[in-house]
């Protein structure tokens, strides 16, 4: 790469620090339940079943277009003095790239403001409440897109606004969440692995027959952390034992307790989000982390001290946990010209790579791989892992849906674990 731009790295809240996924989700199951009854109208083929369709990389989905929901036509003149709405979490979007685009298109006085969540089940509620005018959501995950579609939240793109789309990967051409990509843009990727002080931790950590094991290692007693996330602390557990992070298997959750009780008793774990601060400042030394606030622990270093000493494992082979996040343009969108521009904004190289700087999480643009990110000292050596390879997509394992009856199974294991944790 050529003139990269520095580093920007802002501090405040991660982006992950509001992620509640699992508890928050076994509170909005009703709702979500009414929301597909009310929305059961008959789509443009018909059908009138209810259910709601789990995509997975098996059994891939091409949402239905609806009848009273096409994607805008070609060709048409952005809307003038326009307030584009944005809802994303906290500090999950660079400021500059909002500023860069109402510069791009001052012609039109376009504003952008941002509102943000907790949890993408706060959103999705607050969506189907229509309290709020909103055009985009940022941060979404792809297992929420059946719900969004099949409720009629989100409208259809028109490709023709998103020239930028060919910067990003081949696998967001045809993603099993959205043949197609009818309804959805990638915004981020990212890994879920294990990260540490190398100062603090003497074990050889990626030497381990087990890396996953050193969170039970009860020399690091007190010192650990997990990730305050039913799907991904429980998947990491399973992943530990070779099982399939999205287990529909009664056996498979009890062996996930008795293994989570274990590990209160081993090293009593914190169970928050925000080991991006906690293991630079030394409140924990190792820890399950996101990629994305592996990089940010790079920002939260006490003053003296240097980054070099961190570290961050994930499989080298790819089987790991790998996701993304997603950018949807809103139904209710009143400028959904100028939405579709701001999503192809976004995917512009130069600046998907300075929202990399300022947030942590990873564009899945092509241009970007580790040797450059790290000569031009975008990312250091030490931290290199804590990079995305496309690859890895292919043969990593995804946080998918679970059908309600199974997900109240995992949210009862969850709760208990974390009922007898320190």
């Amino acid at each position: 790469m050529t003139e990269e731009p520095p580093v920007s790295r802002r501090s405040g809240l991660s982006r992950r620090s509001f992620l509640q996924r699992g508890a928050a989700a076994a509170v909005a199951l009703p709702g979500l339940t009414a929301l597909l009854d009310a929305c059961s109208s008959a789509s443009s083929s018909g059908s009138t079943s209810s259910a709601l369709q789990i995509a997975t990389p098996a059994t891939p989905v091409k949402w239905p277009i609806y009848s009273g929901n096409a994607p805008i036509a070609s060709g048409l003149e952005p809307e003038m003095n326009a307030t584009l709405n944005l809802y994303n979490y906290v500090d999950y979007i660079d400021p500059n790239a909002l500023k860069s685009f109402e510069k791009k298109y001052a012609k039109y006085n376009v504003k952008v403001s941002v509102t943000t969540y907790e949890s993408t089940d706060e959103a999705l509620a607050k969506i189907r409440s229509g309290t709020i005018p909103l055009d985009i959501e940022l941060g979404l995950s792809y297992d929420q897109i059946g719900k969004m579609v099949q409720g009629r939240l989100i409208q259809p793109l028109n490709h023709s606004y998103i020239p930028n789309h060919a910067n990003v990967w081949d696998a967001f051409t045809n993603p099993f969440y959205d043949v197609g990509w009818q309804y959805t843009v990638p915004y981020t990727v990212y890994t879920t692995g294990i990260a540490w002080r190398d100062d603090k931790v003497s074990t050889n950590i990626p030497a381990l027959p087990n890396p996953y094991s050193v969170l039970w290692d009860t020399q690091y007693a007190r010192q650990v952390s997990v990730l305050d996330d039913a799907r991904t602390c429980m998947g990491m557990v399973l992943l530990k034992n070779g099982l399939d992070i999205n287990t529909h298997s009664t056996k498979d959750l009890a062996l996930v307790l008795q293994q989570l009780k274990a590990l209160n008793a081993a090293t009593q774990p914190k169970v928050n989000v925000t080991d991006y601060q906690d293991v630079p400042t030394g409140v924990v030394s190792v820890c399950q982390a996101w990629s994305g606030d592996a990089i940010n622990m790079i920002s939260y270093m006490p003053t003296g001290q240097s980054p070099k000493v961190l570290r961050y494992w994930f499989p080298p082979d790819g089987k790991g946990e790998v996701d993304n996040d997603l950018m949807v343009i809103l139904k209710s969108s009143k400028a959904p010209v100028m939405a579709h521009l701001f999503v192809n904004h976004m995917l512009d190289y130069n600046v998907a790579l300075k929202n990399f700087g300022a947030i942590g999480y990873q564009p899945p643009q092509t241009r970007l791989n580790v040797a450059d990110l790290v000569s031009s000292g975008f990312i250091p050596a030490n931290l290199s892992t804590a990079i995305v390879q496309p690859e890895w997509f292919n043969v990593g394992y995804r946080i998918l849906e679970l059908p309600p009856a199974v997900d109240a199974e995992w949210q009862a294991v969850w709760q208990e674990f974390k009922a007898g944790a320190h």
